[in-house]
């Protein structure tokens, strides 16, 4: 699973950065003539589909046209890049990835490959992950979650943004460090999964922090942080590493196109989305939810997505959900 650490130094790659910019900004920007439209994965009111929708207002106004975000849930979040295979490279069409991406054809066939049918064009940001309870569920430490998951395995059920994600892959892990079996219900996105929750249609979440305006207002409580070190903001709340289970759960996601992309365009669309990212709303709205800026130039995205296609593989296998 893609830690916070590895997550850190990725972030912090700065060496190819710089041809890139400096390459974007010595040339006219390229401009496109129609609205762009953005390939959403997640359900719409989602923090991604918020974030996305922020962005496309600055980078709009950057490029000149109107940016179009057209929600494409399913296939646990991989369906929006994979509907760019049959779109024109020019500019006019992206998607945003989730690192499902990446790990779903290693153990579902897919008619697309993720190192050879896109075009990596920029970094967003990436989600923090935890494991959250209804304020009013009945367990207050997660070891008492466990010991249900235990006693009667199977009956509590828990929502994730879909099949193969990170929070499915989170679970799978800490049932095998403990012994607990849940039944794991997927969602399109974390608008569902939430609402799930407080309507008591599932009984705990295992996602990103779109929970965490919840935690805020008291009606939900968190059990345990998926993250390397405890968060200041929860500085009460213990991680699952303290707690005997070392995982950590946190995935990036960014801006894509279709293959064979000229470069004068991804470099412009790259700079815009890199204008709209240092926008403080944008970031003020991030840390709602325990986010953070994922800055990546085109270069240093195809690299992340290369390493990870071949890192992540073990991980699907020891989860069953790849063949060796």
């Amino acid at each position: 699973m893609l830690t916070r650490r590895h997550f850190a130094a990725l972030a912090g790659t700065t060496a190819l950065a710089a041809p890139m910019l400096a390459r974007g900004q010595a040339q006219a920007r390229w401009k496109p003539d129609k609205p762009i439209t953005i390939y959403n994965p997640f359900a719409a009111g989602g923090v991604t589909d918020v974030h996305i929708r922020m962005l496309g207002e600055t980078v709009s106004k950057v490029l000149g046209q109107q940016v179009i975000v057209d929600i494409k849930a399913g296939a646990a979040g991989t369906l929006a890049p994979a509907m760019l295979l049959n779109t024109k490279p020019d500019g006019q069409t992206l998607a945003c990835m989730s690192i499902n991406s990446l790990r779903y054809p290693h153990y579902q066939k897919t008619n697309w490959d993720p190192l050879k049918d896109f075009t990596y064009i920029s970094g967003l940001s990436g989600y923090t992950m935890g494991i959250v309870v209804k304020s009013t569920a009945p367990w207050q430490t997660l070891e008492e979650l466990i010991a249900a998951g235990k006693k009667e395995p199977d009956k509590y059920n828990f929502g994730t943004s879909g099949i193969g994600g990170t929070g499915q892959l989170m679970m799978i892990e800490v049932e095998q460090a403990t012994g607990a079996r849940f039944t794991h219900v997927p969602y399109k996105g974390g608008a569902e999964w939430m609402q799930a929750l407080l309507s008591e249609q599932v009984h705990f979440l295992a996602d990103a922090a779109q929970w965490a305006p919840f935690v805020d207002n008291g009606q939900c409580r968190i059990l345990a942080m998926a993250t390397e070190q405890r968060l200041e903001k929860y500085k009460d709340v213990p991680t699952l590493i303290e707690r005997g289970v070392n995982v950590v759960g946190q995935s990036p996601y960014g801006i894509v196109g279709p293959k064979g992309m000229p470069p004068e365009i991804v470099d412009s669309i790259y700079l815009a989305f890199k204008e709209a990212m240092d926008e403080p709303k944008v970031n003020e709205y991030l840390a709602k939810f325990l986010q953070l800026p994922w800055y990546k130039n085109p270069a240093e995205y195809r690299a992340f997505a290369e390493k990870y296609y071949v890192d992540v593989k073990p991980l699907l296998i020891k989860a069953g959900l790849a063949q060796g």
